[in-house]
């Protein structure tokens, strides 16, 4: 390490070791972030459209605005995190998410709550890039999967959560319920600024910076004082931007890696378009479907963000065992098998027997626990391990921005198809929709599971089939 010289009883001052688990935590509280802006706008919805006597295209369009804001955020936010560093692009997005809640919560016409929820937006695709970019750079290898599905757990407990405001603030008779819903998102938005606040740079980004020396000042503090391992931690960072990306180029000049870029892009449409984020926008309109009113499918709304939490365990706890391509083809007949349920019923007239009323609840849970346990998280893990290394933050960027996309297209049409189709030919569609995804998962998508991300890439360049680059 030619960089700086280093002592070799080098020890961080006394008081100053810095636990790593604290400050991963403090990461993950973007994910909560995330998902409590996720699922707040759920139970305002029907307040909103009686406050401002507005349509139902409308609210489409306040519910999409937040994640056209989101992909517009993680586009710029890879020159932003690389120009100023990880820690300092989370002190921006809590600042705008103090910011965008008090913006939503005083808004007074449809426009400026779509403004808002705009600016909103590019805060949660700051965040939603940046935090697991930010913990997988600052966790020791050892921890590191943890790590990164703790922040996975944090968004859909910030969804459980935002459920749960909504239906206590809507249950409550406060006037204009729905600003309180949106507003007090700041006070979790202010107390992540205050953490993020006295988060360290990340090591990664100090070297790349040519700040060696400060790097390892830190890792030495998040290492517990191990001098060896916060030198050799140094020394691999070092070695690895040797290498640097050269995604743009790669992906004109190389036809495998433009297959892996798009296997990347049509997972993320396939993850959006099984129709979970229809639930998690709409829960409410959705059980007003299926009969229920006032408190009632509010307090069913926080239950469906409960089961989103409990579900996330399961994939936790299977996906390394059954493998990845299992645990989809389990989680897309499940969703399949739950929407289609659902459809029926609701043909039938699920409104007259009370009976039906619960069944059709319990497969709508059903569809919620085979997305929790499998496209879920299983999509974002496959789009990162197919990427090779040269083009992976492009791969990974790409696949990222089209997410948000897809999101904003499903978030914008729900309504509109719900109002032309009926309630049961529209979920009808997305259980069909599931089906086409397990045929495109055998055909397509590789089992990466056990298996070196040198190995995918290496059967990658070599031009075998997608399915097979996991062999």
């Amino acid at each position: 390490m030619n960089q700086f010289t280093l002592k070799d009883n080098a020890q961080p001052p006394a008081g100053r070791q810095i636990s790593i688990a604290l400050v991963a935590l403090l990461a993950s509280l973007a994910g909560l972030l995330f998902g409590l802006d996720i699922g707040v706008i759920s139970g305002a919805t029907d307040l909103i459209k009686a406050e401002f006597a507005t349509t139902d295209r409308h609210i489409e369009n306040i519910v999409s605005s937040m994640m056209f804001g989101a992909a517009i955020g993680a586009l710029g936010c890879g020159w932003a995190s690389s120009a100023l560093g990880r820690n300092r692009c989370l002190i921006v997005s809590a600042i705008i998410f103090i910011l965008s809640a008090f913006g939503c919560a005083f808004a007074y016409s449809v426009m400026q709550l779509m403004f808002w929820r705009f600016i909103l937006g590019i805060a949660v695709g700051i965040a939603s890039t940046t935090a697991p970019l930010y913990i997988a750079e600052i966790a020791p290898e050892e921890k590191r999967g943890a790590m990164i599905s703790s922040y996975q757990l944090m968004i859909t407990i910030g969804i459980f959560v935002a459920f749960l405001s909504d239906t206590l603030f809507g249950t409550s008779g406060i006037n204009h319920a729905w600003r309180w819903m949106l507003g007090i998102i700041a006070i979790p938005a202010a107390l992540f600024l205050l953490g993020v606040l006295v988060l360290p740079n990340s090591p990664r980004w100090l070297v790349m910076k040519g700040r060696s020396k400060e790097a390892y000042n830190i890792l030495l503090q998040l290492r517990s004082g191990n001098t060896e391992i916060a030198r050799q931690e140094v020394a691999d960072i070092e070695e690895q931007i040797k290498k640097p990306q050269h995604g743009l180029s790669l992906f004109v000049s190389n036809a495998n890696f433009r297959r892996s870029v798009g296997l990347g892009i049509v997972l993320q449409i396939v993850q959006q378009f099984t129709g979970m984020n229809v639930v998690m926008y709409y829960a409410p309109r959705i059980f007003e479907a299926m009969g229920y009113t006032g408190d009632a499918k509010l307090w069913f709304t926080a239950l469906v963000g409960l089961v989103n939490v409990a579900a996330t365990f399961i994939a936790i706890g299977v996906v390394d065992r059954l493998g990845r391509k299992p645990t989809l083809y389990i989680g897309f007949c499940v969703m399949a098998f739950g929407l289609g349920i659902v459809s029926y019923l609701m043909r039938n007239d699920v409104i007259t027997d009370p009976t039906l009323q619960y069944l059709c609840v319990c497969m709508l849970l059903v569809f919620i626990v085979g997305f929790a346990m499998s496209a879920g998280p299983l999509i974002w893990t496959i789009c990162s391990e197919i990427q090779p290394l040269k083009g992976r933050d492009f791969g990974i960027a790409a696949s990222t921005v089209t997410n948000w996309v897809a999101n904003f297209i499903v978030g914008n049409t729900f309504l509109t198809l719900l109002n032309n189709l009926g309630s049961s030919k529209t979920f009808l569609l997305y259980a069909a929709l599931n089906i086409l995804f397990i045929i495109f998962t055998f055909c397509f998508v590789p089992e990466t599971s056990g298996v070196t991300l040198e190995k995918i890439e290496s059967n990658l360049m070599e031009g075998k089939p997608l399915r097979k680059i996991g062999r």
